[in-house]
């Protein structure tokens, strides 16, 4: 009876570690949906003036998002509000849920930021007020900074930064593929990150999006760090070939990685096996220039008393 009381205690102990040493995972996506929404663009041969996100490229995004499942959903190139309703209803119609949307206007009119989640947010910022010096004028980061915190743990939470930096089409000639743009804008984006975690005690965060830039770049060194601060780090990510590129930019034929996670060190501690995932099904490129990419997070489990 002793030998089998103490197997119950000691069977129990184990099962009691191995939760919380599992914990529960929360799986966080970004994705450039490349203009959903109304534009000149081609379609097929043809032109088309005005002229909605096409249906089949429509369908391979939904595609693309029900196979990974992501419980938060980041977006970017989102159009108008109603688009991301849209969206949310096709997505619900064909059996993925999201309870929450949360949407944001900035500068730019056409484009915009997005969350979908499966889990309620904590709070939600929406940072549109956010400018730099750029020559002898004063710039808005033009798509703003959203913010949202979830929770993490009893107590606990983290927080998510939203950004979708200025692309290389440049107006200007003495900033070529507009990377001095870029770089101010991160700075702005950095600066404000790090008056709401650094200097209010909060360690846990990542910043996500598409930088449109590659990882050693000028304006994502501004993420990484601010003199002898450590900010953060870029997430490692690989698709299932170990290729590495998240951007596909048809003119040129060039593939870039411009999307991704960059964690503070210790939001990385959290993030499942310490690597990140790019989507490559087939014709993932079908339904937009950019692929997905996603990472598992994992919560400390609640201890059973």
């Amino acid at each position: 009876m002793r030998r089998l009381l103490r197997f119950s205690f000691f069977g129990l102990l184990q099962l009691v570690l191995l939760s919380v040493l599992l914990g529960e995972e929360l799986r966080v996506a970004t994705y450039n949906l490349n203009n959903y929404l109304v534009m000149d663009r081609h379609v097929g041969a043809r032109w088309r003036p005005s002229y909605p996100k096409p249906e089949g490229e429509k369908a391979i995004v939904r595609q693309i998002i029900e196979e990974v499942s992501p419980d938060i959903l980041v977006l970017q190139e989102m159009g108008s509000i109603d688009f991301l309703e849209e969206l949310r209803a096709d997505l619900a119609r064909e059996g993925l849920h999201y309870n929450y949307a949360v949407h944001m206007n900035a500068a730019d009119i056409d484009r915009h930021l997005a969350v979908l989640s499966k889990v309620a947010p904590k709070d939600v910022v929406k940072h549109t007020d956010l400018d730099f010096k750029y020559f002898e004028e004063r710039e808005i980061v033009k798509r703003g900074m959203l913010e949202m915190s979830f929770d993490l743990s009893d107590g606990q939470k983290f927080q998510l930064f939203v950004v979708h930096l200025k692309s290389r089409y440049t107006d200007n000639k003495e900033d070529f593929e507009s990377e001095m743009r870029r770089a101010r804008e991160a700075e702005a984006c950095r600066d404000r990150i790090l008056e709401r975690t650094h200097e209010q005690g909060a360690e846990h965060y990542m910043i996500v999006g598409d930088f449109n830039d590659h990882p050693s770049s000028s304006p994502l060194r501004r993420f990484y760090r601010r003199g002898d601060l450590e900010i953060g780090a870029l997430v490692p990510a690989a698709d299932s070939r170990g290729e590495v590129w998240t951007y596909f930019y048809e003119k040129e034929a060039t593939y870039a990685a411009v999307d991704g996670f960059i964690a503070s060190s210790a939001m990385a501690s959290h993030v499942k096996t310490g690597r990140a995932h790019i989507v490559d099904s087939a014709g993932a490129l079908s339904g937009s220039d950019h692929r997905m990419i996603y990472l598992d997070l994992i919560k400390p489990a609640k201890t059973q008393k």
